[in-house]
């Protein structure tokens, strides 16, 4: 069986699997030779950008086993009789990990901090707290359950949102995405986690910032597509509004792009699930679905309808 795999480290964990045949491509050079050949691919964590073309050349694929939790980049392109599994759990700890850093880094100024640093100044002034605050997660999956978890020291009240109402076994609510407009004005931090798809595009408008209370920040650690820049650009301008951007809309963001230099925010480069934690998780993975594949047992993860 061929395989295509995104790094050595992924080949070396299904180096004892019988009849699996492993060449690695991580999306940077031009394909290898036996595309033609392959049942399983492991795609690199930045998609091609022709996948329509790669999928075409690719007539035994049986298998596209991601290592990240959105496939929007993939589901457009998916032949008939191919299986599309994501990487769901592999990115959660991390990314629940930098939406806590990203909101305590905003409610406590460190960005501003740093900068008087550089310059050498004791700039002492009073900051905001994450305490006593009320934490808006919407997009409730596995990555909202890890932020909750980790939120649960710091003293705070957390409303959460998904596509649909839900009650959870311990009796926690989860409200349906149509509760937005009335549940947005209760929050301090708005924590954005859903995934990329023609419902989520552009959910957070104008409509839905102006919702925000004054001062609250937006964290979005889902995808660019999720929030009109344009409207976010003018309520951080306003200043009444602030914002930590994992993901954007332009990705990446073109230096001379006004976000950069809007006050009230803290951008990274799409960096909350590129953690040494995610790439142990999804070697284990990996070597999971691949068993589990190899024996006829039923995959993980696997992606049906429209996500």
């Amino acid at each position: 069986m061929k395989v295509w795999v995104p790094s050595q480290a992924a080949a070396d964990v299904l180096a004892d699997l019988p009849d699996v045949e492993c060449t690695v491509f991580d999306g940077t050079t031009p394909p290898p030779d036996n595309a033609d050949e392959v049942e399983v691919w492991i795609p690199a964590l930045v998609p091609l950008r022709d996948l329509a073309g790669m999928f075409a050349r690719m007539p035994k694929l049986r298998l596209v086993q991601t290592v990240t939790a959105g496939v929007d980049a993939y589901l457009p392109h998916i032949p008939e009789g191919v299986t599309l599994c994501n990487a769901r759990g592999v990115h959660d700890a991390g990314t629940a990990e930098w939406a806590v850093a990203a909101m305590l880094a905003v409610l406590r100024d460190l960005p501003y901090f740093a900068a008087k640093q550089r310059e050498c100044e004791w700039a002492y002034r009073h900051t905001d707290v994450l305490a006593d605050s009320t934490v808006l997660i919407v997009g409730y999956g596995s990555i909202g359950e890890a932020l909750e978890r980790r939120l649960a020291g710091f003293e705070v009240d957390v409303i959460r949102v998904a596509r649909s109402a839900r009650q959870l076994p311990d009796g926690r609510k989860v409200h349906g995405q149509e509760e937005l407009p009335q549940l947005l004005p209760l929050a301090d931090v708005v924590v954005l986690l859903v995934p990329a798809t023609p419902d989520t595009a552009g959910l957070v408008d104008a409509g839905f910032l102006a919702r925000m209370r004054d001062g609250a920040v937006l964290v979005n650690a889902a995808r660019g597509s999720v929030v009109d820049t344009d409207a976010l650009l003018a309520e951080l301008t306003a200043g009444r509004l602030r914002a930590a951007l994992d993901v954007t809309a332009p990705e990446p963001l073109p230096p001379d792009h006004p976000l950069w230099r809007a006050p009230g925010i803290l951008i990274t480069p799409h960096v909350a699930g590129s953690t040494p934690a995610s790439q142990r998780r999804a070697l284990k993975l990996i070597r999971s679905q691949m068993l589990r594949y190899l024996s006829g047992e039923p995959l993980r993860n696997v992606i049906t309808g429209s996500y």
